[in-house]
């Protein structure tokens, strides 16, 4: 399951980083070069100004993965 979203500052990278902690499955970001943990804090910050996949596995309830996107943006 992914969605795509925008990094646009530091301050959203913290938001997301978080939300993926609190997060009951694990939550990736991928970019066309790397698929980092979202909740690794300092690797996010390499994807500020990217357009990047929020991915998550297909088990993952939709409507859950959708809330939890929503928030990161």
């Amino acid at each position: 399951m992914t969605k795509s979203i925008q990094i646009t500052d530091n301050r959203q990278v913290e938001r997301i980083s978080d939300l993926a902690s609190k997060a009951p499955y694990e939550v990736w970001l991928s970019d066309d070069t790397v698929m980092l943990d979202a909740r690794s804090l300092l690797g996010l910050f390499a994807l500020v100004g990217k357009r990047v996949n929020v991915v998550a596995e297909d088990n993952v309830n939709p409507r859950s993965f959708e809330r939890l996107v929503n928030k990161m943006v």
